[in-house]
C-alpha cells in the first residue's frame, strides 16, 4: 500500500522525513531503507509535535503584556500578605488587557490567600480553557497556592486534567555513553525512563533507569542512564509512578566517542527574559539540531535572592511552555547563572560562603532547576562552574558571581576556589579547542565604563590570560553573555596567540544594548542566538562562529583554525 501523508497534516512526506533522517544520522549510516524499515519516529509523533507548535501560536497570540515586571511585583506583594493589592492590579489590568493568561493566574493565587476559593477557580477555569497549563497550578509556587489546591473543587478539576509530570523531561549531563534526564512531577514518585535507539537492524531492548523525585528537591530528580553508544540517536519514554506520560517521543544524540576528533554544533546565549511572543525561539534553535545548548546567564529574570517564591515563579512559567520542553527534551542542556538569576543587576555577593545568607538557597534553587554535571565544588564550596567534553573539545563553565567582590586585592570574578579549578582543569586538557564561557564579557569595549564584567577585574583577567601563554595552552576561545547583543571580538596579546571572543545575549530579551565600536562584528536588530560548529576532523581544524536570529536567518559567519590559536606560530 503506497504511503501518502502530507505536511498539511503535520505528518512529514516521505522524503521530507528522510531529510530528517539524514540530519541526524548523517549520510555514512545505514542506507535510507533500512532506516526506513526500522523507523522509530511515528506519524503520531509528529502530530504531537503539531499540536505543541499550534497551542505556542495560540497561546503567544495573546496580550504581549505579560512579559512585563508588573506580575512579578504582584508576585512581591503575595509573598507580603497584599492579595488586596495584587487583585485590584490585576483585575484592572484585565479589563485593558482581557486575554491576558499570567493576570488569571495571579488572580488565582490572590484569591487562594483571600480564601475565595469560588473566585479563584474562576480564573483557574478561564486561564487553562484559554491555553495555559495546568501544570502552573500545581507546579505553584505551591505555599500561595495551598488554600486553592486542597479545595474539593480544585481536586474534581484536576481529576479532569492528569498531570503528573509537570516540567521536562530535560536531558543534560550527556557523554558519548550516558546522559541524565530532569523532570518535576506533582506530588512525589517513582521516575522510569526507558531508552532506546532510534535505528537498529535488531530488536534492542530499551536502557532503563529509575529514580524518585523528592519534595526536598522541589519534586525534581535527575535519573541517569548509562551504557550508551557513542554519537547516535536516541529516543525514549517517560513513566510516572508506572504510568507512561505523553511528551512526543522526543530524539537526543549522545556525544561523539571522547576524545576523538568530530563534527558538531552548540547553540549558547543569554539574555533570556520570559517573553511569549519570542518563545518560539526555542523551536527555531530546535530546528538547527545543535548537540547542546549553554545557558550563560540571565536564563531567567527574578531579581529576588530573598525570595525563593519569586526565582521559582520565574522557573516554572518557562518550565511550563511547550515550546520550551520541546527543546530541552531533545537537546543536552549545560547551564550557568549570572546577575538577574543569582542576585540582582550588576550584584557583587562578596568573597564569603555563607554571607550574604540567601547565596546557599539561591545556589539550591539554581541546582534544582537544571541537570549539570556538577556544581562548583558541591555543598562544601557552592558554585556553578564544571567542564565537559564533547569529542575532543573541552567546555570550561564558569562562576562569575558566587564569590565575586571588589575588596579583595587584586578584586576576583572566579574567587580562589574557582581560578584554582579554571588553571587546574586547563593543564589538564587535551581538547584541540578549549572553550571559556563566561557570563560576562571579557573584551574591554562590550561595556565601556562598567565595572561588572571582565574590565572591572583586570588584574585577574591578565592573571588568567598570562597563564595560557605561560603554560602555553593551545586552542583557546572565549564566549560570553549579559549585553543584549551578538558580537565578535577579537583581543590582542603580546607574545602570544590573539584570542577571539563570541558574545550572544539577546535570546528572548526585549531590552536591546547597542552595538560597540571596536568589535568586528556587532547584532542587534532582532532576538538572536550563537551557533558554533566545529569540525576537528580537518588537518587544520576549525570552528566557525554563526550569528543566527529568532527567524532563522544567518546574519553573519566567521571561521576560525586552530593553527591561529597555537603558541608556535
Amino acid at each position: 500500500m503506497k504511503r501518502r501523508v502530507t505536511a498539511a497534516a503535520g505528518v512529514p512526506t516521505r522524503r521530507a522525513e528522510d531529510r530528517v533522517l539524514r540530519r541526524w544520522c548523517g549520510h555514512s549510516a545505514a542506507g535510507l531503507e533500512t532506516r526506513r524499515a526500522k523507523r522509530r519516529i511515528t506519524a503520531a509523533a509528529w502530530l504531537g509535535g503539531l499540536a505543541l507548535v499550534l497551542l505556542v501560536g495560540a497561546v503567544t497570540a495573546r496580550a504581549a503584556a505579560q512579559y512585563k515586571r508588573h506580575h512579578q511585583n504582584q508576585i512581591k506583594n503575595l509573598v507580603a500578605g497584599k492579595a488586596d493589592a495584587a487583585v485590584t492590579f490585576c483585575e484592572r489590568f484585565l479589563e485593558k488587557n482581557p486575554d491576558d493568561l499570567e493576570s488569571h493566574f495571579i488572580l488565582a493565587m490572590a484569591y487562594s490567600q483571600q480564601k475565595d476559593i469560588a473566585k479563584a477557580m474562576a480564573h483557574v477555569e478561564k486561564a487553562v480553557a484559554a491555553g495555559l497549563p495546568f501544570a502552573r497550578f500545581l507546579a505553584g509556587p505551591r505555599g500561595l497556592l495551598a488554600p486553592l489546591v486542597r479545595s474539593d473543587a480544585f481536586k474534581a478539576f484536576a481529576k479532569k486534567h492528569p498531570t503528573p509530570l509537570l516540567h521536562g523531561p530535560m536531558v543534560g549531563s550527556v557523554t558519548d555513553s550516558s546522559a541524565r534526564f530532569w523532570v518535576r512531577t506533582a506530588e512525589e514518585a517513582e521516575v522510569e525512563v526507558a531508552v532506546q535507539p532510534v535505528y537498529t537492524r535488531e530488536v534492542v531492548l530499551p536502557v532503563v533507569a529509575k529514580g524518585r523525585t523528592s519534595a526536598d528537591a522541589d519534586y525534581t530528580a535527575a535519573v541517569e542512564v548509562a551504557h550508551l553508544a557513542p554519537a547516535t540517536p536516541y529516543r525514549y519514554t517517560v513513566s510516572v509512578d508506572g504510568q507512561e506520560v505523553p511528551i512526543g517521543m522526543p530524539v537526543f544524540r549522545t556525544f561523539p566517542k571522547a576524545g576523538a576528533p568530530a563534527k558538531f554544533s552548540v547553540v549558547f546565549g543569554g539574555g533570556a527574559g520570559f517573553t511569549p511572543k519570542y518563545e518560539h525561539m526555542w523551536i527555531t534553535i530546535l530546528q538547527r539540531r545543535p548537540l547542546a545548548m549553554l545557558w550563560l546567564g540571565d536564563n531567567i529574570y527574578s531579581d529576588a535572592p530573598k525570595m525563593p517564591e519569586m526565582q521559582r515563579y520565574c522557573y516554572y512559567r518557562r518550565q511550563s511552555r511547550p515550546e520550551f520542553r520541546r527543546f530541552v527534551a531533545a537537546t543536552a542542556n549545560y547551564s550557568i547563572y549570572d546577575d538577574h538569576d543569582f542576585g540582582t543587576n550588576d550584584c557583587i555577593p562578596g568573597p564569603d560562603i555563607e554571607d550574604p545568607p540567601w547565596k546557599r538557597a539561591v545556589w539550591n534553587v539554581f541546582r534544582q532547576n537544571w541537570v549539570n554535571p556538577s556544581y562548583g565544588g558541591g555543598p562544601r564550596q557552592p558554585g556553578c562552574w564544571y567542564t565537559f567534553s564533547i569529542g575532543d573539545v573541552d567546555f570550561f563553565m564558569l562562576d562569575c558571581r558566587y564569590y565575586r567582590t571588589l575588596k579583595s586585592n587584586p578584586p576576583t570574578m572566579l574567587g580562589p576556589a574557582g581560578k584554582e579549578w579554571l588553571k587546574a582543569a586547563l593543564k589538564k586538557s587535551k581538547g584541540t579547542f578549549k572553550v571559556l564561557a563566561s557570563s560576562v564579557p571579557w573584551a574591554y569595549g562590550a561595556k565601556p565604563g562598567s565595572k561588572d564584567p571582565w574590565q572591572g577585574y583586570k588584574e585577574e583577567r591578565e592573571e588568567i590570560f598570562s597563564f595560557l601563554a605561560a603554560a602555553k595552552i593551545d586552542g583557546v576561545i572565549l564566549i560570553s553573555a549579559d549585553r543584549h547583543r551578538s558580537d565578535l571580538w577579537k583581543i590582542e596579546r603580546p607574545g602570544a596567540y590573539a584570542l577571539y571572543e563570541f558574545e550572544s545575549s539577546k535570546l528572548t530579551n526585549i531590552h536591546t544594548h547597542g552595538v560597540m565600536k571596536g568589535c568586528l562584528y556587532g547584532y542587534n536588530k532582532t532576538c538572536s542566538f550563537g551557533l558554533l560548529s566545529f569540525d576537528t576532523t580537518k588537518r587544520d581544524p576549525e570552528v566557525t562562529y554563526r550569528i543566527g536570529t529568532i527567524d532563522g536567518k544567518i546574519v553573519h559567519t566567521f571561521t576560525l583554525k586552530k593553527s591561529r590559536l597555537t603558541h608556535s606560530r
